[in-house]
């Protein structure tokens, strides 16, 4: 017999509202886009890559001033800005034998910014 709880989060009877079911099958997405996003989100899991980001949502910054802001080797700065590069979440420039990192567009900024309110809502 199920506890009181787990009978709290399932259907008694199965009857499900076939219109509805029928409407958001026409406007799933597909599997490829599911991954992507999913890998997307699997990037932005690590904490290294979250202050990174958060970094380089205030400001532009070179490996360097990555490195010595996260007490980190550049090698791995270097590493997880590839991996955020990978995944289109930051883009760089060159300036002379500097690189510079960025955001890679507002919607970056938009994704990170709205995690974090998310998070700091009930803090």
């Amino acid at each position: 017999m199920l506890s009181q709880e787990k009978m709290c989060d399932v259907c008694e009877a199965f009857d499900p509202n076939k219109e509805v079911v029928a409407l958001l099958k026409e406007k799933k997405i597909s599997d490829d886009v599911v991954y992507e996003l999913s890998e997307t989100f699997k990037v932005l899991g690590d904490p290294t890559r979250i202050k990174i980001l958060h970094a380089l949502n205030e400001k532009e910054l070179c490996v360097c001033d990555l490195s010595e802001l996260l007490d980190m080797s550049s090698s791995a700065i270097s590493h997880q800005l590839r991996v955020l590069r990978n995944n289109k979440l930051v883009k760089y420039r060159k300036e002379g034998r500097s690189v510079y990192y960025s955001l890679d567009d507002e919607h970056v900024m938009c994704l990170f910014g709205q995690g974090l309110s998310h998070i700091l809502e009930d803090k």
